[in-house]
């Protein structure tokens, strides 16, 4: 009797998941895909679309776990005309602040936030379009920042490990194109978790794919 219980207890414990979101990707996607940056509802929406998968049914939800950066809200100094502009000012921090600060408060979402610096500038994809077809020399209002993420693949990585080594799940669903995440994957599956890989349609790398045990 005693052993049975041990055995129930663990399979109880066992049957539970945890959707990993880098925040990243899956806005990028979202914008492709509505044509508009997407809202804490989009985000949530894709989450109950996880949830609702087959491969889960008769499991419990641990936690959702999203990883990104808080925008930037530092000013910038334009290296062409010197003209500075405050970021916190912009039309994409208040998007991107509106959606973590009401993805925080959603029910089981946990975010894990890296942080942002500025790498330099670089030229705008419509500068870079608009250079395609005429020519012209670049000017001032060509160049943005380059922004880069620090810190979020680190943290979705800990996480990864900890879930694993703490045996808090049974099946992790990673949602990302990032290839970076394999040594991860391996960690996981290694200690007996199975990682579920979605990657929203989006052309990945076949180490990504190969180091999962499904791909939906």
């Amino acid at each position: 009797m005693v052993g049975f219980l041990f055995y129930g207890a663990c399979n109880l414990m066992l049957s539970k998941y945890a959707i990993l979101l880098d925040g990243g990707f899956v806005i990028t996607k979202l914008r492709d895909r509505f044509g508009a940056y997407p809202t804490a509802d989009d985000i949530v929406n894709e989450c109950e679309r996880i949830k609702a998968l087959q491969y889960l049914n008769g499991m419990t939800l641990l936690r959702i776990y999203f990883y990104h950066a808080p925008p930037a809200n530092f000013t910038v100094k334009n290296p062409i005309d010197r003209s500075t502009t405050n970021l916190a000012q912009s039309q994409k921090y208040n998007q991107a602040k509106q959606l973590l600060d009401t993805l925080e408060l959603k029910p089981n979402f946990a975010l894990r936030l890296g942080e942002v610096k500025q790498g330099g500038w670089k030229l705008g994809k419509s500068a870079i379009r608009n250079l395609s077809r005429t020519q012209r020399s670049v000017i001032a209002n060509d160049f943005v920042p380059d922004l880069k993420q620090k810190g979020v693949d680190l943290r979705i990585g800990l996480d990864i490990a900890r879930l694993s080594l703490c045996h808090l799940v049974d099946i992790i669903v990673v949602v990302t194109g990032d290839s970076d995440l394999v040594p991860a994957f391996k960690f996981a599956r290694r200690e007996g978790l199975k990682v579920y890989l979605d990657h929203l349609s989006h052309g990945v790398y076949r180490e990504l794919k190969a180091h999962a045990d499904l791909v939906i």
